[in-house]
């Protein structure tokens, strides 16, 4: 155990961030470098070493966490990293953006703050960086087997990394310029610099890992000739279909969904573009959705110059407590505080957009909302409370609803859909086209970061004994279990 009393006689500290009006002026990360370290072993010190470390369970990828905490106590930095990466493949991508269901599950949040864990995960993997520990791990020997990954996301890169550290040939294909999905054009900067991303990338170059950008299964390679062309596939391209408003109005300059807007954004950081085409400068932005990819649209919209951000959620503001029917540990919905919100705008709960206004151009000018409310299990409008807000550009961010089809892939395939038009897989991860397999928000549906890699992690094992018929890489995560999360 890191230290017997340590929940005792330290309270919960977590990382700094720089003052709104500094980082609103460039698009680093929100938080002060460095100030984890002063402070990072006495909070790894607060885990209690649970006889049922129930923040295993909370974790998709069943973190081992009382073990790199008490590492990172004894700072013992290279011994943290090496249990770090036992479970998880990308913990500097976990570690900045997972919202740490791992810490909802953790015992000493019973009655007290809980475990700074996703703190502790970040500094280990910054720690193991900085000193050298991270360095590429080729297989000793190729089995001679090719593998083809779609999708470069965080399902993909895990599945990839776990299959090329086996000995196989892997291949990863992505439709963008970059690698990275949803991490390099959907996540913006300020809440993950991308040379994590890069230098992770070379990390499985060195390994022997391949990556082809610019290249759409089903559109530039048929699908049915790439699975010809290799032993086996793993589908990772995620859920990218986003959930639309078909409200009055629509159609109008200046609504467009939260992946045409962020992208863009990444793009000119990456030095691609000067200026956004769809930027916020100057104008009144409404954000409909009020989930982490809304705050990411209002974090967005506040560095570009916005004269004001309205966030809208239909559903009723969350409290600051669990509820009854959220207890511990299951990961419960409360009000939160991102750090785009501190930085300024205006969060409406309990709302529904009735229509869009435009003007003679054919640009948005504003939003009619009303207020809804439940009734009998259903949201109902409630007479009299309709209005109007300014709204020169908006931003859907009402998450997605499957994987894309109309670039052929699924069809190309012959693959199954399940119920929820996800990709239908077994216990294995595989689907019913032999020799492919999916992962990730394909086959789970619109999901976490962590499930991600968890799902990545466990398909490569169901594609190693599709190859090999044994497999010594970790037992999979079944896609149909459930954590003490959702």
């Amino acid at each position: 155990m890191a230290d017997p009393k340590g929940f005792l006689t330290t309270g919960r500290e977590v990382a700094e961030t720089r003052p709104v009006g500094e980082r609103l002026k460039d698009w680093n990360e929100v938080y002060v470098p460095g100030s984890l370290l002063p402070i990072i072993s006495k909070q790894a010190g607060r885990c209690m070493d649970c006889g049922i470390p129930f923040c295993h369970n909370g974790c998709p990828l069943g973190n081992l966490i009382p073990e790199w905490n008490d590492y990172a106590y004894r700072e013992d930095w290279t011994a943290a990293s090496e249990r770090l990466h036992a479970t998880n493949n990308f913990p500097e991508f976990t570690g900045r953006l997972c919202p740490a269901p791992c810490e909802s599950a953790c015992v000493l949040g019973i009655n007290q703050p809980a475990v700074t864990i996703k703190n502790v995960e970040v500094s280990i993997i910054d720690k193991a960086w900085d000193r050298g520990d991270v360095t590429p791990q080729p297989p000793e020997r190729l089995s001679g087997k090719t593998v083809a990954v779609i999708g470069s996301g965080p399902a993909g890169l895990a599945a990839a990394q776990q299959l090329t550290r086996a000995g196989h040939t892997v291949v990863v294909y992505e439709r963008a310029d970059r690698i990275g999905g949803l991490l390099r054009y959907g996540i913006p900067e300020f809440k993950m610099e991308k040379s994590h991303i890069n230098r992770r990338i070379e990390q499985m170059r060195a390994e022997g890992t391949k990556f082809r950008t610019e290249v759409e299964i089903g559109k530039d390679i048929d699908a049915a000739k790439l699975r010809r062309r290799y032993d086996s596939v793993v589908i990772a391209a995620g859920a990218t279909v986003s959930r639309d408003l078909p409200v009055p109005g629509r159609e109008l300059n200046g609504v467009h969904f939260a992946m045409e807007y962020l992208p863009l954004a990444n793009k000119v950081r990456e030095g691609d573009l000067t200026v956004s085409p769809i930027s916020a400068e100057g104008k009144h932005v409404v954000v409909i959705g009020g989930g982490d990819t809304g705050a990411d649209c209002v974090g967005t919209a506040h560095r570009q110059g916005a004269a004001s951000v309205t966030q809208l959620e239909i559903m009723p503001k969350p409290g600051e407590d669990r509820n009854a029917n959220q207890p511990w540990p299951t990961f419960p919905m409360l009000y939160k505080v991102t750090s785009a919100h501190e930085e300024g705008g205006e969060r409406v709960y309990s709302v529904s957009t009735t229509h869009f206004e435009g003007d003679e151009n054919g640009d948005v000018q504003a939003l009619h909302l009303v207020e809804v409310e439940f009734k009998g299990g259903k949201l109902e409008q409630k007479p009299g409370t309709e209005r109007r807000i300014p709204a020169q550009l908006v931003t859907l961010a009402m998450g997605f609803t499957g994987t894309d089809q109309a670039n052929g892939l699924v069809h190309q395939f012959g693959l199954d859909l399940d119920e929820r038009g996800n990709v239908a897989r077994d216990g294995e991860y595989a689907t019913n086209v032999d020799g492919v397999f999916v992962a990730g928000d394909a086959g789970r549906g619109q999901s976490l970061i962590v499930w991600a890699i968890a799902e990545g992690r466990s398909a490569a094992r169901g594609v190693d004994r599709y190859l090999t018929g044994t497999s010594a890489l970790p037992a999979p995560i079944r896609p149909t279990d459930r954590s003490l999360t959702v």
